[in-house]
């Protein structure tokens, strides 16, 4: 079981590797602790100024600054949500101090360098720009602040020293800003760095104090038990965003106090380490491109798609120990050096998202329930169309490139995996954020195979359907059932909507054909190939398709002043079912086949995915390979599986099983509604004995084994149970 923790924000920061000897001279703890702040206080100031510089772009600084201290390309008066160039000013100084004073640098103690970063700080002084929104007066303002005090340091005048400490210090525990869920150790961070330029020991102390206190899991804002990431109390997952800014901040820290008397305990490394590897990378394909599925409004944002650093892992493998052969592994992954060869199932029960990994692909599926919201609200008029983001979106990744920067040219009512009214247009953007409808939302996993269940109630339309998603090694399925609308738009399920990327090959039942580029309706489709992956339908179906350019521009998802109208074309693949206006207990079937060559589809054993069961109270599949065996008993009942095993359940809840021809080798079950103590269901193969939370009776005359399961409690509700039977 993991714990959690807790951590330190710092912008504009970077990774730089210490020596972390432990003092072997006798010094008093007077003289000690100055060493150690003076030690960690110049590795700070070090790693600031660690980038490179850019001397066209410091030339074009000094060319351009005016007289007082300003930039002629910064509109200083906008101080809106929306605008606040005055974040450029902000660089423009740190950069212009970070060339002044890094040795090697073209502009070391230049003159003129120096003039106009003096300038600059005090134009700011002068005016001291408040923003409309707190973050920039609280955190952004004085982040940028201290980092710039710190790199200028005994260059600073002592009203610079008294006044760019005065507007640092907006960042405090006390502020507005200092919640918890990741704010208040980010603060925490700058706070502290207030300290080490001041020389503040006490201060320094209690930062490290605080980040220390705040290591832990909660049922709160942050951490929580199944390692996804809740920012604000909506339950909306942010592992991508403040939950990674959250493990920035922290390793950073760890690395910068590592070898002092202010170093973490290493049981909180370990628990960072866990949160990073098992949280965060799990929420990445092949631990390197962010799943959409994962992001909320920062979909809207340029660069959203890009793949991610090294410079936690970097900064966690350099501070511990712990785990270290795995952050190597992720590492050369993402450099290159290492084919991907991650292979995981997970479902984060406090998120209702699940993730698959296998080696050639990534695949995951978000959902909403009574107990989170659908959408973090579109703060600072951001992700102004991820209405249907929730509604049980299915995102798959081979080259983890497929949907890259598409998002200002995206049909937001065609999100892969989506069942959607198909509207004239979306709601308003402050309708987007809504509470869920439904209980029964949630995943069964043992860490390699799972399943998700989705009791989909569309909290913007008359619509409801049971969807899930059955996931194996080289397949997985999704299923639909009982989809039904009163609304007078037709609705769709969306098989994909990606980059085109190559030929878009169908087989129907009249052969196989290659799609020219357009808008396709097509009739008894067996199965679609387009960029590694296929998409095959059990039973032959009528599937529309486009392989055509769109066209959008960013101001229509995000309303910040960088956003222009500026028209965007991208090729894009898209496929979906029509299930007509008004549908009355719909349905769709389709197996997912990433990482495939076309010239091998026709040989891939479908026959090996039996479909148990497609109806509004019971989804369910085998892999007859694995012989395993994935159950969503929306209501309670009975099934026969190949092979002669049943399964009865007295009460909603899902179901997987390994068999081996009629015993059984492993039961996993969860409970989606969370509200269940203990789940009793009967088997058709012999089990008997008991566990830790488990006990089975084997009845010869009914031929049935009778299971009592104690579920998860508390934080840890929806949690999958899991047993081994085999040597028992």
């Amino acid at each position: 079981m993991h714990k959690i923790l807790f951590v330190v924000f710092s912008l504009f920061s970077f990774s730089v590797c210490y020596s972390f000897a432990e003092p072997t001279s006798q010094v008093s703890v007077l003289s000690q602790t100055s060493s150690d702040l003076e030690t960690i206080r110049a590795r700070i100031i070090e790693d600031l100024l660690a980038p490179a510089i850019d001397e066209e772009r410091i030339s074009h600084l000094i060319k351009s600054i005016q007289p007082d201290g300003s930039w002629g390309s910064i509109n200083y008066k906008d101080v809106s949500r929306t605008g606040f160039q005055h974040s450029e000013h902000l660089t423009n100084m740190l950069e212009l101090s970070r060339a002044l004073k890094k040795k090697g640098s073209p502009f070391y103690k230049n003159q003129e360098v120096s003039k106009a970063a003096h300038a600059a700080l005090d134009f700011w002084i002068a005016h001291d720009f408040i923003c409309d929104n707190w973050w920039w007066n609280e955190m952004g303002t004085p982040n940028l602040m201290i980092n710039t005090l710190l790199v200028l340091d005994i260059d600073l005048t002592e009203k610079e020293k008294t006044e760019g400490l005065r507007i640092a210090g907006r960042a405090n525990l006390e502020g507005f800003g200092a919640r918890p869920g990741g704010d208040l150790i980010q603060i925490a961070g700058m706070l502290g760095k207030q300290a080490l330029f001041k020389r503040d020991e006490a201060t320094l102390e209690r930062v490290v104090n605080v980040m220390a206190s705040e290591i832990k899991v909660t049922t709160g804002r942050g951490l929580k038990p199944d390692m996804s990431f809740h920012h604000r109390v909506d339950n909306v997952i942010s592992t991508l965003t403040y939950g990674t800014g959250y493990a920035s901040a922290f390793s950073y820290w760890a690395v910068k106090i590592a070898g002092t008397r202010f170093k973490f305990p290493d049981e909180a490394m370990k628990l960072l380490i866990d949160y990073y590897l098992d949280g965060i990378c799990r929420s990445l394909a092949f631990a390197t491109y962010p799943d959409p599925g994962a992001k909320n409004r920062d979909l809207s944002r340029r660069g959203t798609s890009n793949p991610v650093g090294n410079e936690i892992a970097e900064n966690l493998k350099v501070a511990s120990d712990y785990r270290r052969a795995d952050l190597e592994n992720i590492i050369k992954i993402r450099n290159g050096e290492q084919k991907p060869n991650l292979s995981w199932d997970h479902f984060f029960w406090h998120s209702e998202y699940f993730t698959h990994q296998r080696p050639a692909y990534f695949t995951s599926v978000r959902m909403h329930s009574s107990r989170n919201h659908s959408m973090e609200e579109p703060h600072n008029e951001e992700g102004l169309k991820n209405h249907h983001v929730a509604d049980g979106s299915n995102f798959v990744a081979v080259t983890g490139k497929e949907y890259a920067e598409i998002f200002p040219v995206w049909d937001w009512q065609k999100i892969p995996g989506t069942t959607v009214v198909q509207k004239p247009a979306l709601p308003h953007w402050k309708e987007i954020a809504k509470k869920g409808l439904t209980d029964f939302v949630g995943g069964v996993s043992d860490g390699q195979y799972g399943a998700a269940a989705f009791d989909f109630v569309s909290p913007l339309d008359p619509l409801r359907a049971r969807k899930s998603w059955f996931f194996f090694d080289g397949e997985y399925v999704c299923l639909g059932a009982g989809i039904t609308s009163e609304s007078d738009y037709k609705v769709l399920t969306t098989v994909n909507q990606c980059l085109l990327n190559g030929e878009v090959t169908v087989k129907t039942k009249v052969g196989e054909l290659k799609l020219d580029n357009g808008t396709n309706n097509l009739k008894d489709v067996n199965w679609i190939h387009h960029d590694g992956v296929t998409y095959l339908f059990p039973v032959s179906a009528n599937i529309n398709l486009t392989n055509t350019t769109a066209t959008g521009n960013y101001r229509a998802i995000n309303h910040h002043t960088w956003a222009t109208e500026e028209p965007i074309e991208k090729e894009v693949f898209t496929a979906w079912f029509d299930h007509g206006q008004k549908p009355k207990g719909a349905s769709y079937a389709y197996i997912v086949i990433p990482a495939t060559e076309l010239s091998s589809i026709n040989s891939y054993k479908q026959d090996k995915i039996v479909i148990l069961s497609n109806t509004p109270e019971l989804q369910g599949v085998m892999n007859k390979e694995l012989q395993q065996s994935e159950l969503v008993f929306f209501t309670p009942g009975k099934i026969s599986l190949p092979g002669g095993v049943s399964v009865e359940v007295e009460n909603p809840c899902m179901v997987m099983l390994k068999t081996k021809g009629n015993a059984l080798e492993k039961l996993s079950v969860s409970d989606p509604t969370r509200k269940l103590k203990t789940l009793r269901l009967k088997v058709g193969a012999k089990m008997e004995g008991k566990g830790d939370n488990w006990k089975a009776t084997w009845s010869k005359h009914e031929r049935q084994s009778t299971i009592e399961i104690s579920l998860p409690e508390g934080g840890y509700a929806g949690q999958s149970v899991v047993i081994n039977i085999s040597g028992k």
